[in-house]
C-alpha cells in the first residue's frame, strides 16, 4: 500500500468511527492529491428507506454554493456587467434596506465578504416560481441592521439572496439557469442540480436530526428556491473535484475554454477581512493556512446535511466530506484537521487555555442573542459554562428548534478569546467584541455575532 492509500485509509477509518459514535447514518469522503482522486461512501442514504451511500451519491452541499456564486460574479465582472464596488442599486434600483444609507452604499463586495451588517440568518420559502428571489429581496428590506455597513464580519446568508438577484437581473435569466450555463456546464459538473425533481430519480442522501442517540429523517428535504444562491446546490464528490481542479488551475476548463483569468482567481483569494477564529475571508472563500499552504475552504449546512470542502491550489489538494446528519460537523471538522496535517503538514496553532480568575471570567457572564440561537454564559465553581439554545427558524420561519446540545466548558486563551473544551463544540473558538467605549457588545461564534443583552 502506497503512502496515498495509507493516508486515505486512515482518514476513512476515522470517519467510520466518528459516524458510529455520533449516530450519523451516511457519509462520503474524498481526497484529491498527487493527481489522483479517491472517494468512498459509508452507511446509508436514509434510516427510513436505506440505500448504501456510494461515491456517486448526491448530497446537498449547502453554503459551499456561495463560492460558486462568487465564481459566477467574477465572470460577470470580467464581462463588464457588474463591478464589485459599484452601489448595488446600479443593478437593483428599487433596493430597500432597513436604513437608507445602507441601501445607497451596499456593494457586491459587501455581500461576497459577509460585511453587510444586517441580520444574516433569515430563511423562508418564497415559492418555486421564477419570482422567488425577487420576492425574497423585498423581505430582506425589513431585516434589522445590527452593525455599521462594512465594519464587522458576521456570516450573512441573506446577502446572497441579493447577489443571486443581481445575477438574474444582469443576465436576464433565472439564477439556476445562469449558474448552469456559466459555471456548471463549462466545468463539466453533470451531476449537480438545484431542483428536487432533477434529483429524485438518482441516489441521494436525506438529512437527519440525531435525538437521544437516534437519527430521525429531517423534513422538509429541499430548501426553498429563494435560498438557492445561499446554499441550494446538490452534487457529488466527483463533481466537487471537477470544481476543485478548475480553481486550482489557470481559469480554463478541461477542454481549454477560458472562464476566468488567473488574476480573477487570485483576486478571490485575497483576504478582505478577518473572519473569526483562524480564518480570513476572501471573495466567498474562507482562507486559512500560511506559508506552508494557502488553504481555501467552505462548509455547508442544510436541514440535517453537513458538508465541508477545502482546496490547497498550490498543492493540487482537495478534500470533500459529505454527511447526512446534524452531528456531521464533528465529523467534517475532525476530517479537515486530520487531512491537512497528513497531506499538507499543516497544523492549526494550539489555543492553550489560561488560568483565569473568577473576576476575569465573570465579566463575560451573561446572555447573548442571535436570530437562530440564544447563548448563555454562566459561572459554575469557577468554570465558565456555555449553553446554546436553538430557536428554530430554519429552513422556514416556523420550523421547530432542534434539540439543544449539552452545556460545555469554555476557557480563555487570550484577552477576549475563548475556546470550547467539550463536545460537541470542542475546539470551537469564541470571540468577544467590544464597542468604541470598550464595553463588551457582541460574542462571535461559528461566524455569527450574538448581541449581549
Amino acid at each position: 500500500m502506497n503512502q496515498e492509500d495509507t493516508r486515505f485509509e486512515e482518514l476513512c477509518g476515522q470517519v467510520r468511527l466518528d459516524m458510529e459514535r455520533l449516530h450519523v447514518p451516511g457519509a462520503v469522503v474524498g481526497v484529491m492529491s498527487a493527481g489522483e482522486e479517491q472517494i468512498r461512501g459509508f452507511g446509508v442514504t436514509s434510516v427510513d428507506h436505506p440505500l448504501a451511500v456510494d461515491a456517486t451519491t448526491l448530497f446537498q452541499i449547502g453554503s459551499i454554493t456561495k463560492t460558486f456564486v462568487g465564481t459566477l460574479i467574477m465572470r460577470l465582472v470580467e464581462q463588464g456587467k457588474v463591478a464589485l464596488d459599484a452601489p448595488l442599486r446600479t443593478y437593483l434600483p428599487d433596493l430597500r434596506m432597513s436604513g437608507e444609507a445602507v441601501a445607497e452604499r451596499v456593494t457586491l463586495r459587501h455581500l461576497l465578504t459577509h460585511t453587510g451588517g444586517w441580520v444574516g440568518d433569515y430563511f423562508d420559502d418564497c415559492g418555486i416560481g421564477e419570482d422567488a428571489l425577487a420576492t425574497m429581496v423585498t423581505r430582506v428590506a425589513d431585516l434589522p441592521q445590527l452593525t455599521p455597513l462594512g465594519e464587522v464580519w458576521s456570516y450573512n446568508n441573506s446577502g446572497f439572496y441579493l447577489a443571486g438577484r443581481v445575477i438574474e437581473v444582469v443576465t436576464g435569466k433565472p439564477f439556476e439557469t445562469a449558474m448552469q450555463e456559466m459555471i456548471l456546464d463549462p466545468v463539466g459538473m453533470k451531476q449537480s442540480f438545484f431542483f428536487a425533481q432533477d434529483v429524485i430519480t438518482k441516489r441521494f442522501a436525506v438529512g437527519h436530526i440525531v435525538r437521544e442517540e437516534q437519527a430521525e429523517v429531517a423534513t422538509p428535504w429541499a430548501l426553498g428556491r429563494a435560498a438557492h444562491p445561499a446554499g441550494g446546490l446538490i452534487c457529488t464528490a466527483g463533481d466537487l473535484f471537477r470544481y476543485a481542479r478548475f480553481h486550482a488551475g489557470d481559469g480554463t476548463t478541461e477542454d481549454s475554454t477560458r472562464l476566468l483569468t488567473p488574476e480573477s482567481l487570485a483576486q478571490m483569494r485575497v483576504p478582505q477581512s478577518a473572519a473569526g477564529g483562524l480564518s480570513k475571508i476572501g471573495l466567498t472563500w474562507f482562507i486559512t493556512g500560511g506559508e506552508e499552504a494557502c488553504i481555501l475552504g467552505h462548509g455547508g449546512g442544510t436541514n440535517g446535511q453537513i458538508t465541508q470542502f477545502i482546496l490547497a491550489p498550490e498543492h493540487g489538494f482537495a478534500l470533500v466530506v459529505l454527511t447526512n446528519a446534524n452531528r456531521g460537523s464533528e465529523i467534517t471538522g475532525a476530517a479537515v484537521r486530520t487531512a491537512v496535517q497528513s497531506y499538507l503538514g499543516v497544523t492549526d496553532p494550539e489555543a492553550v487555555p489560561l488560568e483565569s480568575t473568577v473576576e476575569e471570567l465573570s465579566s463575560y457572564v451573561g446572555s447573548y442573542d442571535a436570530p437562530l440561537t440564544a447563548l448563555e454564559l454562566r459561572l459554575e465553581e469557577g468554570v465558565l459554562m456555555a449553553q446554546v439554545t436553538p430557536k428554530g427558524g430554519f429552513p422556514k420561519p416556523d420550523s421547530p428548534a432542534p434539540p439543544p446540545p449539552p452545556p460545555v466548558r469554555i476557557a480563555l486563551y487570550a484577552p477576549d478569546r475563548a475556546i470550547a473544551l467539550d463536545a460537541p463544540w470542542k475546539g470551537t473558538r469564541i470571540e468577544f467584541l467590544r464597542d468604541t467605549n470598550g464595553s463588551l457588545a457582541w460574542l462571535r461564534v461559528s461566524g455569527r455575532i450574538h448581541r449581549r443583552l
